[in-house]
């Protein structure tokens, strides 16, 4: 039988690891949007032509898309916070080769480390809901998961004013120092997590998810360049569903997948990953718009001649809005359920752009637009992972929420693509040069529109929360979930966790363990030293504790359709127990 195991006895979080964990998502947000404000001055600097200099962007879209859901099966598998300071790590020498090169095959090498960190995010809402309370888990992954807009938004003033009035490798020196700082703050307070799931790499899954996501995205990102009914575009869509339905089949034949697709075809899974996909092209949109709307000269008649660092700090409060909705979405969710933030922050996201159609003729109206939009994103981004993690198995979470990551990277993606040949399609060509109009920015807004709406439909279809027979059991995560179905249906195992001298012992790891050695649940004792699992089906399972400055316990127990008591001595052998 193998057991879920750790690198070191568990600790406990302290106030500064939701602080530390943010801090390194929003440090690989800030990848996304670097480059943002000198885009159009790409060719120039790096000497070649403009379809060319695209790849710096799209290399970086490319690595975080199939570095997200690998990440996160490596993070279960052999730790989060290994895995996480690895992702930092390799951003670091990223960014440092970009810093050093204006050649445009090593810029976009670097620019493609720089993405693979994107892994950080679901690594981070792990990490969170392997070591946090309850009561603090709902608001702390809202956060990590927010992150990936805080990060982008506040990543286009910073750095607009640095390429305004520095060479602009200095921007890949300021995102290598942010890396660093991040490694080390990590390394000082966030303990590593000590769930682990069981299994080996998925090697050749893992081969076979990238091969497809390159093959789909490559054409969604470079489909105006190459043409949308061209044979490069057409062939390479084709080959990536080819790629992608033998990877399905092989991932249901093994038995520990890189992505198990059984528990993502759960109707919870499902429709919150199709959900993510259409506010990730809800939130791209806003981030394309309305800083070409603010830049644009006065002459055009629409565009509001702002300069790049004061179109930028009126971009800022998208970021900054969605930061600050961290707090108020965890007492919507634990009144609500994640559910109801979901749609909620999707029709705030509707009502947001549907207000911008109309408001288009002052910087001050692009404020607005902001916040409204990044308190709706915020509330829908931050209810996702709520969503997935109480979906999901313990030892899956890393890999499920990457999973869950990378469908808002295609949302991104599919965004950048439609709204890149929208924009393109509707210029104007004044000496050579296309300017986008007016007609464009609101095409793409009621795109956007359209998307949040059908993701507004796809949100319905998600299962509602169970109630819960106490007002405290919410279901933000698997531990809420198996509390609340005992407390209802008292069909498994309950108890508590003591020491040698019969002392209650406080947030021991209590582990479900089936007769394959497959996790059947898991979760932290109270105060007062009880807990409480449910279990799958009848038959027998070992229960496994662990406990800082403890030795860890196992018991052997027989489930038989009742509900009996099993205390857990951590300072004494495992004895077989009947219930």
């Amino acid at each position: 039988m193998t057991h879920t195991t750790t690198d070191q006895p568990t600790r406990s979080a302290n106030g500064a690891l939701v602080p530390v964990l943010a801090f390194a998502g929003i440090v690989v947000a800030v990848m996304q949007t670097l480059l943002v404000p000198v885009i159009k001055d790409l060719p120039q600097l790096l000497g070649t032509a403009p379809s060319n200099a695209t790849w710096v962007l799209t290399s970086t879209l490319l690595s975080g898309a199939v570095a997200t859901p690998i990440m996160g099966r490596l993070g279960d598998l052999y730790g989060k916070r290994r895995m996480l300071i690895l992702s930092l790590a390799v951003m670091v020498v990223g960014a440092l080769i970009s810093a050093l090169t204006s050649q445009l095959l090593t810029m976009i090498v670097g620019r493609a480390l720089q993405g693979f960190a994107m892994g950080a995010i679901p690594l981070g809402i792990g990490l969170m809901r392997d070591m946090l309370p309850r009561e603090r888990l709902s608001s702390a992954m809202a956060l990590m998961s927010s992150s990936i807009g805080v990060g982008g938004g506040l990543a286009l003033p910073a750095a607009a004013l640095v390429a305004q009035h520095a060479d602009w490798h200095a921007l890949f020196y300021g995102a290598a120092g942010l890396g660093v700082v991040s490694i080390v703050l990590t390394l000082l307070v966030v303990p590593e997590s000590p769930m682990r799931a069981k299994g080996s790499f998925d090697l050749l899954g893992a081969l076979g998810l990238s091969t497809g996501l390159v093959l789909f995205l490559l054409p969604i990102t470079k489909g105006s360049d190459w043409g949308w009914t061209s044979g490069t575009t057409l062939g390479l869509f084709g080959a990536s569903a080819l790629v992608l339905l033998l990877w399905g089949v092989l991932e249901l034949r093994l038995k520990a997948p890189l992505v198990d697709l059984r528990t993502t075809a759960r109707p919870a899974v499902l429709f919150t990953n199709l959900a993510s996909i259409m506010v990730g092209v809800s939130f791209y949109v806003v981030s394309l718009v309305l800083p070409q709307l603010l830049q644009l000269p006065k002459a055009t008649g629409y565009g509001l001649g702002q300069s790049m660092v004061a179109a930028g700090l009126l971009v800022a409060p998208l970021g900054l809005t969605m930061m600050f909705t961290a707090p108020v979405y965890a007492r919507l969710s634990a009144k609500y359920g994640p559910k109801v933030t979901l749609i909620l922050g999707m029709l705030i996201i509707a009502i947001g752009y549907g207000a911008g159609l109309g408001l288009m003729s002052a910087p001050w109206q692009s404020l607005l637009i902001a916040v409204i939009l990044g308190a709706g994103i915020g509330l829908a981004y931050s209810s996702l992972p709520a969503l997935i993690v109480g979906a999901v198995p313990a030892s899956e979470t890393g890999a499920a929420n990457g999973l869950n990551t990378l469908m808002r990277s295609i949302g991104t993606s599919v965004s950048s693509a439609v709204i890149g040949m929208v924009l393109a399609n509707t210029a104007n060509n004044v000496g050579g040069v296309a300017i986008p109009t007016m007609h464009g920015f609101r095409v793409s807004f009621l795109i956007a529109t359209g998307a949040v709406a059908l993701g507004l439909i796809l949100a319905l279809f998600l299962p509602g929360r169970r109630p819960a027979a106490h007002p405290q059991l919410r279901a933000s995560s698997e531990e809420d979930a198996n509390l609340a179905r005992a407390e209802e249906a008292l069909r498994g195992f309950r108890g508590r966790v003591l020491d040698a001298h019969g002392t209650p012992v406080p947030r021991a790891k209590v582990t479900l363990i089936d007769r394959r050695g497959r996790q059947a649940g898991a979760a932290l004792s109270a105060e007062d030293g009880s807990y409480t699992l449910t279990v799958p089906a009848e038959g027998a399972y070992v229960l496994a504790a662990r406990a800082t400055g403890h030795g860890p316990h196992a018991s052997s127990a027989t489930h038989a359709g009742d509900d009996r008591a099993v205390d857990l001595d951590l300072a004494l052998p495992g004895e077989t127990v009947s219930a």
